[in-house]
């Protein structure tokens, strides 16, 4: 699901600002209300995401497991793969959240953070720590992350 939401800091001819806490607020919101439809009756546990484009647009996705477990998706890659769908390949993340039902620490996994890094080599990324919300550059979750490009 794709919503517009242009804040300030995405102009191109401006350097990447700092993401306000009123947009970190809209992002965990839609990625909150998002979790609502995880598929996740193996695990319980239900994931939520927003992905804020650099063109303004939010991409949200959930979970959704599968008996293959290995066929399951996280909430990030889904948001992810949405806006690629909506959108084409050339789409570039500036902010990524997370959450979760169970409101215990859930940083994005290894898989999540190389695609997210794949289209968002400068993006930040919210979630919830071992004590208390956090923020992270990309890089700081996947230091050696790759693009082919």
């Amino acid at each position: 699901m794709a919503h517009d939401f242009r804040p300030s800091c995405t102009s191109p001819d401006m350097p990447k600002a700092k993401l306000s806490p009123d947009v970190r607020k809209e992002l965990e919101a839609a990625a909150a209300k998002v979790m609502k439809n995880a598929h996740a009756p193996y695990s319980n546990f239900h994931v939520g995401s927003a992905v804020l484009l650099t063109n303004g647009k939010i991409y949200t996705g959930c979970n959704v497991e599968n008996a293959s477990y290995g066929m399951t998706n996280c909430a990030e890659r889904t948001a992810i793969f949405t806006a690629v769908a909506d959108l084409g390949p050339k789409i570039e993340i500036q902010a990524v959240a997370v959450t979760n039902d169970k409101g215990v620490a859930c940083a994005p996994c290894g898989a999540c953070r190389q695609v997210i890094y794949e289209f968002g080599p400068d993006a930040t990324v919210f979630f919830q720590g071992a004590s208390g919300p956090k923020e992270a550059h990309i890089t700081e979750l996947l230091p050696e992350g790759f693009r082919l490009q």
